[in-house]
Order: structure tokens, then sequence, then C-alpha cells
């Protein structure tokens, strides 16, 4: 089992009862911070000394204040220290069901479990830790169920040019002539036109609006 556990949650309850649900686990630390940033440096610092943490269990969501933060969700925090601290084991514990963000999120080698909150929330999270203590992977059944449907669209350099291009306000056409003028293939309004409408198509987007609000949301771009 587990032996310094770090929560990052913002609301105070919320980390209360996640304290409160894996007490009879035997957990010899259990630390909790309210922003991402916070999470990040008590990370960095157990690292340094010599006592690091073996699990983060973080939200996604965090509700902005008039503290300014480098690291504003769940998903950057978990992106960042994935990177650079390899083998701190990650548990998502979250609102947040959308199969795009789990999928993305599950790609991480340090992401092994993603829980739902809800009625069954605080279960599934007991339940997570002692399978990700054994070396394996949680799911909620929630989001189980979609993990095993069609994965998720691999983004190219195309895409994302596509992509930062759509959310500054360009035009189809704008995006070609963009295309043409950095020397990128293809960049025929024809092929902007059928690659934005498959990635629409993907993350089930109405509109070019909605699609960059998607990805952004997703860190994507």
């Amino acid at each position: 089992m587990f032996k310094k556990v770090l929560v990052a949650e913002d609301f105070g309850s919320v980390n209360k009862g996640i304290v409160t649900t894996l007490a009879p686990l035997g957990i010899s630390t259990i630390e909790y911070v309210s922003y991402c940033d916070d999470a990040y440096l008590k990370v960095k610092k157990a690292e340094q000394d010599g006592e690091p943490f073996d699990l983060l269990i973080t939200d996604l969501s965090f509700k902005p204040d008039h503290r300014k933060q480098k690291l504003h969700s769940g998903s950057e925090l978990a992106t960042v220290l994935s990177k650079e601290h390899p083998t701190l084991q990650i548990i998502v514990f979250t609102h947040e069901d959308r199969l795009e963000k789990v999928r993305m999120l599950s790609n991480l080698t340090t992401v092994q479990a993603y829980v739902c909150k809800g009625r069954h929330g605080n279960t599934d999270l007991y339940t997570a830790v002692q399978e990700v203590a054994k070396g394996k992977s949680f799911y909620s059944e929630a989001v189980a169920p979609g993990l095993l449907k069609e994965p998720m669209l691999e983004l190219t350099d195309f895409d994302i040019t596509l992509l930062k291009q759509l959310s500054h306000g360009l035009l189809q056409d704008e995006i070609s002539a963009y295309l043409k003028q950095q020397n990128m293939r293809p960049s025929s309004l024809s092929s902007v036109e059928k690659r934005l409408s498959k990635l629409k198509d993907h993350f089930n987007a109405k509109n070019s609006t909605q699609l960059v609000a998607i990805v952004k949301d997703l860190g994507i771009i």
C-alpha cells in the first residue's frame, strides 16, 4: 500500500471526505492542497527531501480566485508531473466524464485510475487506490465502457496548425492561404475543409467555435 499520498482538491469538504475514505487503508501520510501549483511544489520538495509522494489524487477543475496560477487544471498538473516524475502514480477524481478527456489522460503513463465523483465516487476511489497499489488500473463504470470503443484520433502537426489558426479566428480559405505562405502541405482549401470536417465529427462538435472550445478544454491547443 502507498505510504505517502497527496490530494489536490479545492473544496475542503471533499478533501476531508477523501481522507476519511482512505483512512482504513493504513496510509501513513495523507496531505492535501487546494491549488495545482501548490501540489506541484509539494511533489518537487518531497522528492528533493528524499521523501517522495507515492500517489497523487487530483481533481481536474479548480475554481479560479485571486491567486495567480501557472497550472490551472488537474490535466495540466498531471501532464507536467507525468513527464517530470514518472514514478508518481496518479488517480483522477472528478465530475468530468467526457470520454475524450479520459482517453487523453489515460494515455499518460502515470495516470492509473479515473474515478468519477458521484453516488459511488468514494467507494470507487477506495477500490481505485487498492488496485493502483497492486499495479493495476481502475476506471469508474461511467467511463470504462467508452474506453473500449474507438480510440482518440491521433492528431498530427497539420491538425494542430489547423486548430490553432481556427482558434485565432481565421476562416477556412484564410487558413489555406496561411498554409501556402508557410509552405506547408497539404494547403488546398478542400484539404482544410475535409480535415476540419473530420475533426468536428470526431470531437462531436456542431461548428468551428465548439470545436475550438472542446480542444482547448482538452488542453490540445
